[in-house]
């Protein structure tokens, strides 16, 4: 039987998103058993009649598909901010998984999100909670942050208690984080495990 494992699926267009994702999964893998699924999702484009995006993507995480979602035991959410928004590449991605809404396939299951701005107030929590409420219509148990984390009463970047942020200062395009901002993103991905671990769901 394989394990359990944290499905991580984000949609990254200047790489800090995807250097969250990568610490998300380290703090997966910090949990004994459980496995870190690292997945993305292609561009999307106004003009419908031409692809935007390779089938296949050039480098990095494959591209997420239904079979990946339906058999994860947890999920990490994770998106650069639109206007206070989850981006439309990966917004376009989950208002298609209506066969997983109508199956139950993700109900029960443990799910939290993690986001990226290029300024400091720049909607981040509304970001996280934009993120979070497609995975609360799935049926899925919302992960947070909670205060245990010390970082959070400390942090001077990103980091809040619906999700690990991060911010980009000066509109940084080199995706690097702050020691908060890492160690928050491990917290959630350690915290996704444990429940996976648990049997959430059964």
């Amino acid at each position: 039987m394989a394990d359990p494992y944290v499905l991580i699926l984000y949609y990254s267009r200047h790489g800090s998103t995807a250097a969250m994702a990568q610490q998300v999964a380290r703090g997966v893998v910090q949990v004994s058993g459980v496995d870190a699924r690292l997945r993305t999702v292609p561009s999307v484009s106004a003009e419908i009649d031409r692809p935007i995006s390779p089938e296949v993507p050039d480098d990095g995480p494959v591209y997420c598909d239904e079979d990946d979602l339906r058999y994860c035991s947890a999920m990490a959410l994770g998106s650069p901010t639109r206007f206070g928004n989850m981006a439309a590449p990966l917004k376009y991605f989950i208002d298609n998984t209506s066969p997983l809404w109508v199956s139950g396939a993700l109900v029960d299951k443990p799910a939290g999100v993690f986001a990226s701005t290029a300024s400091l107030h720049g909607g981040q929590e509304t970001t996280l909670l934009t993120m979070a409420l497609p995975l609360i219509h799935h049926g899925m148990i919302y992960v947070g942050l909670p205060y245990t984390s010390a970082e959070l009463h400390s942090t001077q970047t990103g980091g809040t208690p619906y999700g690990p942020t991060h911010w980009a200062e000066g509109g940084s395009k080199d995706g690097e984080l702050s020691h908060h901002e890492s160690t928050l993103c491990q917290a959630l991905g350690r915290r996704l495990a444990r429940f996976a671990a648990a049997g959430v769901p059964a």
